[in-house]
């Protein structure tokens, strides 16, 4: 089972060492000590917790309308931009940006702009995972 270092765990997590050394300190995030004395976190725990923290602090609801579509982020709408026939929309969720190319028509039917809050749903036919 892998084990990773508060500087790792934070890296992975996108937050600071401290965050994470409080995060510990409270009792939120399980550490023990390695062989030399080093907190550790183990990499199940941390998997649990990261699957916790990318809920985010407001879940996603679950949608009447049957999707296979499994990856959404909840976020806030920092800018978009239009032409005449297409548009650019930000959305910020947390630490990542996504970026979505869209009609004019389907943002006006929407009503997005900027601060509304929105679900961005992401599907791909293939993702590819290589070890760090």
């Amino acid at each position: 089972m892998p084990s990773y270092s508060i500087g790792q765990a934070a890296q992975l997590l996108g937050v600071s060492s401290e965050t994470v050394r409080r995060w510990a300190d409270g009792g939120r995030l399980a550490v023990e000590r390695d062989g030399a004395g080093r907190r550790a976190i183990e990499g199940a725990a941390l998997a649990a917790f990261a699957r916790e923290r990318g809920a985010g602090p407001h879940a996603v609801p679950e949608d009447d309308v049957p999707t296979s579509v499994r990856n959404s982020f909840v976020g806030i709408v920092t800018g978009v931009r239009t032409d005449e026939v297409a548009a650019q929309v930000e959305v910020q969720s947390g630490p990542h940006r996504l970026v979505s190319l869209v009609t004019r028509e389907a943002v006006e039917e929407l009503g997005l702009v900027v601060g509304a809050t929105v679900t961005a749903r992401v599907k791909s036919t293939d993702v590819r995972i290589d070890p760090a």
